[in-house]
């Protein structure tokens, strides 16, 4: 009980708290934006191969609907909840109540 009333200082300094709470779900966002692009990219490639099943003039279309629905329900239902969700969890005024804050805190 007496160890979890003592805050750890940050290794980064004080700037690094109120930072924080910007700088991990903008990072997420960026790195599931680069991943999901490849998942659209690559069913965009996929359909355009299967050519002789959709025709000519039909797997263009299709492939830039379906690349661009895999983009948006990956966003929209992935990134965007778990973006929420870190800034909620880092928006708070007093992390040192939290368990986890404390096993990590020397590595943030």
């Amino acid at each position: 009980m007496e160890e979890n009333k003592t805050v750890n200082k940050s290794i980064w300094g004080t700037w690094w708290t109120a930072f924080r709470k910007w700088f991990y779900p903008a990072w997420l966002i960026y790195e599931t934006v680069i991943r999901f692009y490849d998942y659209a990219l690559g069913v965009y490639h996929y359909i355009i191969l299967q050519e002789q099943i959709w025709g000519v003039k039909m797997a263009q279309p299709v492939a830039l609907l379906a690349s661009s629905l895999t983009f948006a329900i990956c966003f929209f239902f992935l990134t965007v909840p778990a973006s929420m969700a870190l800034f909620r969890y880092f928006n708070t005024k007093d992390l040192a109540s939290n368990s986890t804050e404390q096993k990590i805190k020397r590595f943030l």
